[in-house]
């Protein structure tokens, strides 16, 4: 991406203006299970990795974590262009790679097999390739590398960690689950429910209940989704948003309906679990990405096959 030879534009994937476009940045391990690759590479070294992904070029890798995501926000793309084909505020997905463009073939190989639409292919040596993010306009960054992750949150760019698991394909609308506090919102709350216990932070709230909360590191690629879920009605919409909070709704909900509100952030349906599990819930949902800071609620996701991504707050 610091040199052009090291991007490959995908001619059969009409260009987007990444000032209006929503961009999706996704790493190949992210996007595709590369699990016994990356064991070779760190196993056997690069070389003997490059000689494998060029041996098996045209075998299409099998889908990862990210994949069904990807494919959602290609299927809103095709509604909104059939509402207005002149439409520029699109999702824009480009794929970051560390690998050389040599051995990347496979990775292109493998999106055009699925029939992807993905606009750029980036190949970066650098160490930190999260440096070329923002000259991308990138709005959301999915990596399977924490580090990577760690990176791009500094540079104020929204980013999850993605783990290789085992998904239910879920079916279309695109469907995006929200964690409330150190996601959306920041972790002010959670601070304090730390330092305090929790009826120190029911009480904070409550104190607190008419400032608007401050921002999380996933409000910025919130709020482009919820630009893209207002050109529609709620009953043919292509995307669902919800927010699954560890949070009571009697004690602690207000609070964050308040700040949805004040940010004009409509989000379809709000649970307000009370510290009780998410598996159950997000089974129901069935979403496309779920987002948290919680690990054990990372856990819970993937043990009911929902695709989750981690928002570490101890970078």
């Amino acid at each position: 991406m610091a040199d052009p030879e090291s991007t490959v534009i995908n001619t059969n994937v009409k260009q987007k203006d990444p000032s209006e476009a929503l961009v999706i940045a996704v790493t190949t391990r992210a996007i595709f299970n590369l699990e016994e690759e990356h064991k070779l590479y760190l196993e056997k070294g690069k070389e003997e990795y490059a000689r494998h992904q060029q041996a098996n070029q045209d075998k299409p890798l099998p889908p990862g974590t990210a994949f069904a995501f990807i494919q959602a926000t290609q299927y809103v793309n095709e509604k909104i262009l059939e509402s207005n084909p002149a439409a520029k505020d699109l999702f824009d997905i480009l794929v970051l790679s560390n690998n050389s463009p040599e051995s990347g073939v496979r990775i292109i190989n493998s999106a055009k097999h699925y029939g992807l639409e993905i606009s750029k292919f980036c190949f970066v040596s650098d160490e930190d390739s999260t440096q070329y993010l923002k000259s991308h306009g990138v709005k959301l960054f999915l990596s399977a590398d924490r580090t990577d992750v760690c990176n791009a949150l500094r540079r104020g760019v929204s980013a999850a960690l993605v783990f290789q698991q085992e998904v239910q394909a879920p079916s279309t609308p695109l469907r995006v689950v929200f964690d409330g506090d150190a996601v959306l919102f920041s972790s002010e709350t959670d601070q304090v429910f730390q330092e305090r216990g929790l009826e120190g932070a029911v009480q904070y709230e409550r104190a607190m209940e008419a400032v608007p909360m401050g921002e999380g590191p996933l409000k910025a690629f919130a709020m482009h989704l919820g630009k893209i879920r207002k050109k529609f009605s709620e009953e043919k919409s292509p995307i669902r948003t919800y927010l699954v909070t560890a949070r009571s709704g009697r004690d602690m909900g207000i609070r964050a309906i308040k700040t949805l509100r004040e940010w004009g952030l409509a989000i379809d349906e709000a649970f307000f679990m009370d510290g009780a599990p998410k598996g159950p819930i997000l089974a129901q949902i069935q979403p496309h990405i779920f987002f948290d800071d919680g690990l054990h609620n990372i856990q819970g996701a993937q043990d009911v096959g929902v695709p989750s991504a981690w928002v570490p707050s101890c970078c």
